[in-house]
């Protein structure tokens, strides 16, 4: 038997075998889908817009071959090339239906643990109107999606938690048909690679919408308090696309009595303003009503106005000392998996607001968007996070590419929030060469988007010589540390041994640390998995911590259960 490499080599030769079938010989039919990546350069800011959902029931097909792709599904051919009918593989209207956002894990038992390509299909009207053009905005789709409308290929997106956009201004019709192709295997190129401590959910877990904007649109916008202002001014920075990229805008807080305008000069426009909100925090999440307009386009935000800066070992808040005591939560549902609903999430913030939490570190991969605006409204400060998680693929350009790119879709979706105080860029590296080479790129990376947030990432520390050691803080702002001694490590005098040899210039997190507990379950403080086991440990950590002055917060492991194949001991049932 010939290689699969070399028999996707000879299926690209000029004079392929006679008996040569594209659909079942050639391994390389991925190749007819290259070239189309859409990435964070496409995006559009969506505040305030009236977009048009196209959530509710699809019709839907799990794809272990990828049938759809080999034999292009997308094209609808009922006929071969003498007109004569074929019989068909596929009944895109008759395959069964469920509702997006969700993900398909969750759709029938059989699905549970299914890891391949799916097929998303439905069918929408549109009607046009004059001088509009038409993005097609996907929440989220893990983890490879390739989008088809009208038999045309649109595009293909990596990485399973940050949105993108697509323009279909040109492919619409009255009656439409969109396909959308979404591949969830676990890769070790990938980011995260094939090995992970989570649930890998796969689906359209987000909303789809279809986004109306004129000819010439607002296509990003930022606004934020200015850094050392005395909490005076405002940095405004738009782009506009479009045939019109000269002229004025006009940038308005009624609340604050501000209407200036705005010079747009070949696309762009950047302008620091004066004004005199009142800050945001959790204690008083106070948001305002922020719009602009150019031309016949507008976008409103909802914005706070707060500042986050650090100084040697402590962090202020609006110019005030801050402790950040908070707590990790994944996106997780026992009913939805990642398809977590605003209710649930709304209460899942109430509980850690009931826990005197100021603050939570969204683990391990971009949450949704609407957790963002909801810590905004509820006065809650964010650590946001990119999967570049444990033995990533460091050495490989294509992997820092994907890394990168769902770091700047991250950013610019978040960008006005509040609520988001920290850009982490990783969890629990080997610190080797590689690795350092990669992150430190990330970093760069994520000043270069935003340089109004402090970055960081969770790191390991020395477990030989008991120390902070890693190469990369020297390039973070705060230095997140997980740390698990008196659980996964036992001996919990390593502990204060670590902190007493550590002296760092900037202020510590401990990003996780803790143990388990079976709820119910009672038994002595030495005994693994009692909640006696658990408070103990807790209350010795939180102890300890307390006498550190370098460590400015904490976010203990976690906040609620979440699905995980790698925990199959009894006391936690793959949760």
């Amino acid at each position: 038997m010939p290689s699969s490499k070399n028999a996707a080599v000879s299926f690209n030769m000029k004079t392929p075998a006679k008996n040569f079938d594209a659909v079942i010989h050639n391994e390389a039919y991925t190749q007819d889908y290259l070239g189309r990546q859409v990435t964070h350069t496409g995006m559009l800011t969506d505040a305030g817009r009236q977009t048009e959902l196209l959530s509710g029931p699809w019709n839907f097909t799990v794809d272990q071959y990828d049938m759809a792709l080999r034999s292009k599904w997308h094209l609808e051919e009922t006929c071969d090339t003498t007109g004569r009918p074929i019989p068909l593989d596929y009944d895109f209207d008759q395959w069964e239906t469920v509702q997006v956002p969700s993900c398909w894990n969750l759709a029938r038992p059989e699905y549970f643990y299914y890891e391949s390509s799916g097929i998303y299909t439905r069918k929408f009207l549109y009607e046009r109107r004059d001088d509009e053009r038409v993005f097609l905005k996907i929440g989220a789709a893990s983890y490879h999606a390739k989008v088809f409308l009208n038999k045309q290929f649109l595009g293909s997106h990596v990485g399973a938690s940050t949105p993108f956009y697509l323009e279909i201004t040109d492919v619409l019709e009255l009656d439409n048909r969109i396909i959308i192709n979404i591949e969830n295997r676990r890769q070790p190129e990938r980011v995260p690679m094939h090995n992970t401590d989570w649930f890998n959910y796969g689906g359209l877990y987000r909303d789809v919408e279809l986004i109306r904007v004129p000819d010439t649109f607002i296509k990003d916008f930022y606004c934020q308090l200015q850094k050392n202002s005395d909490f005076g001014m405002l940095d405004l920075r738009i782009v506009i696309a479009g045939p019109e990229q000269n002229g004025v805008g006009t940038f308005e807080i009624e609340e604050l009595g501000i209407r200036v305008p705005v010079t747009i000069t070949d696309g762009t426009a950047s302008a620091s303003l004066p004004a005199k909100p009142a800050l945001w925090s959790p204690d008083n999440p106070k948001l305002y009503t922020v719009k602009f307009s150019y031309g016949s386009d507008s976008v409103t935000e909802t914005i706070g106005f707060r500042e986050f800066v650090i100084k040697g070992t402590d962090i202020f808040l609006n110019g005030e000392s801050l402790l950040l005591k908070g707590i990790s939560c994944h996106e997780e549902s026992v009913i939805n998996g990642k398809a977590i609903t605003e209710a649930e999430i709304i209460e899942n913030f109430r509980l850690a607001k009931e826990m005197n939490c100021n603050y939570l570190r969204l683990a391990h991969y971009p949450h949704t968007e609407k957790a963002a605006r909801i810590a905004d409204r509820m006065g809650l400060m964010l650590w946001e996070e990119i999967p570049v998680y444990w033995s990533i693929a460091f050495e490989n350009e294509g992997t820092y590419s994907d890394a990168e790119n769902q770091l700047i879709e991250l950013i610019k979706r978040d960008q006005n929030r509040a609520s988001v105080i920290i850009w982490s860029v990783g969890n629990e590296n080997a610190d080797t060469d590689e690795r350092y080479d990669f992150m430190t790129r990330l970093v760069t990376a994520a000043r270069r988007a935003d340089d109004s947030r402090a970055i960081s990432a969770a790191c390991l520390s020395d477990k030989i010589g008991l120390y902070i050691n890693d190469r990369l803080a020297e390039h973070l702002d705060i230095i997140g540390i997980n740390q698990y001694y008196g659980w996964y490590d036992p001996d919990f005098s390593k502990l204060e041994k670590l902190f007493s040899n550590s002296s760092p210039d900037k202020p510590v997190l401990i990003t996780e640390f803790g143990g388990g507990a079976r709820a119910g379950h009672h038994g002595t403080d030495d005994e693994y998995f009692t909640e006696e086991h658990q408070r103990a440990l807790y209350e010795k950590q939180v102890e300890t911590m307390g006498r550190i002055p370098y460590i400015k917060g904490i976010s203990p492991w976690i906040l609620y259960d979440f699905r995980c194949p790698r925990r199959t001991n009894p006391q936690q049932g793959h949760y």
